[in-house]
């Protein structure tokens, strides 16, 4: 297999309005154009390729071909039973995968209206019906697919060029961090519970809820439990952990910042005892180290640690923006164990409480 790697500036690439039905663009440069065409030829005869979306690094194949489908799954090692996103370009090539209505057009459900309009295209991902124009394979024989309007200029253009829908999971092996923040969920569950979000993400519950018909919007496992849904989950990232790093993590899950450092102080004087010497730290607000070496009597613990500093715990976007590149980090340092400091789920921090819970190998709440 040839990997290449080909550079595209994603500013010459212009879209003339914000309408998302059939969307108009333009490419201003002739190196681009070339790139694109050639990415274009590939997808059409079945390869896998990378590409960028406004979340993670994407790794891309026809939607709609069997054979490309396989090959997503085997370079990615990615189990049968989990479900692929699917991407689309606009609300017309959308309506081409739906079941036909009595009009035989695409029907999309009507309590998506309001949501698409206000968060498409960007990060947002929605559950609907899928028709057979989309292979099983794709959905692991469930009756929904999920579907998603990327923003990235890029991606927008190639699957406008292919003409026809890609998936693309997160281009990482299965089960590693994923290169940028995943995607989010968001889906009426069955059609029996009302709106529920499935996996949360920078597109948060306060700005959904908001919206037309969302005034019952719930949290999965947070606000109820589903044990079919996690016998059969509906969407990707739902039954794998997909955020582990190969190091041991802990999450410390406690509100008050002096209590959670004690409780660091102390898994770090375990986690000694038991012959590991390289901890990697996880902090949020306040360096941990820092913190440490100002007091004589605390120095030692400092010594060996790795510290990545998340952000401020007061602006929960840094800390998303900033996660995984933490976890890659303190893994590419060879730490024997990473310990995570927790945040408050308000706004964009329950996405990140979602993705660390499942990275912990541990948790600590008390």
């Amino acid at each position: 297999m040839n990997t290449q790697v080909k550079t595209i500036d994603p500013s010459t690439i212009h879209f003339s309005s914000e309408e998302i039905e059939d969307p108009k663009f333009s490419i201003s440069d002739p190196n681009t154009i070339s790139i694109l065409k050639e990415a274009v030829e590939l997808l059409k005869e079945d390869n896998v390729i990378a590409i960028p979306t406004e979340t993670v690094y994407g790794l891309a194949s026809n939607a709609l071909s069997l054979n490309s489908i396989k090959k997503i799954y085997a370079v990615k090692d990615r189990p049968t039973d989990n479900p692929l996103i699917v991407h689309v370009s606009s609300l017309k090539m959308l309506r081409t995968l739906l079941p036909k209505n009595d009009d035989n057009v695409g029907e999309i459900p009507e309590i998506y209206e309001q949501i698409i309009k206000k968060f498409w295209p960007g990060p947002l991902t929605i559950l609907l019906p899928k028709s057979l124009l989309i292979p099983s394979e794709v959905t692991c024989s469930l009756p929904t697919v999920a579907v998603r309007f990327p923003s990235h200029p890029i991606t927008r253009a190639l699957i406008s060029l292919c003409e026809f829908p890609l998936a693309a999971p997160s281009a990482n092996t299965s089960g590693k961090p994923s290169p940028t923040l995943a995607s989010h969920v968001f889906t009426d569950l069955n059609g029996s519970h009302g709106p529920v979000i499935l996996r949360p993400g920078g597109i948060t519950f306060e700005a959904l809820y908001k919206m037309p018909g969302m005034e019952n919007l719930r949290v999965y496992k947070k606000d109820f439990f589903d044990k079919e849904l996690e016998m059969n989950p509906t969407t990707p990232g739902m039954k794998y952990r997909h955020y582990s790093p190969d190091a041991k993590v802990i999450l410390v899950e406690i509100d008050d910042k002096d209590k959670s450092r004690d409780v660091m102080d102390r898994e770090i004087e375990k986690i000694r005892k038991n012959g590991k010497m390289t901890i990697g730290i996880l902090a949020t607000g306040t360096s941990y180290i820092s913190s440490k070496e100002k007091n004589e009597n605390n120095k030692s613990l400092s010594q060996g640690i790795i510290e990545y500093t998340l952000g401020d715990s007061m602006h929960p976007e840094q800390i998303a923006k900033e996660l995984f590149k933490g976890l890659r980090h303190l893994d590419e340092c060879n730490v024997d164990c990473i310990i995570v400091e927790g945040i408050s789920e308000k706004e964009e921090g329950l996405a990140v409480m979602n993705r660390l819970r499942k990275s912990a190998s541990r948790i600590i709440n008390e």
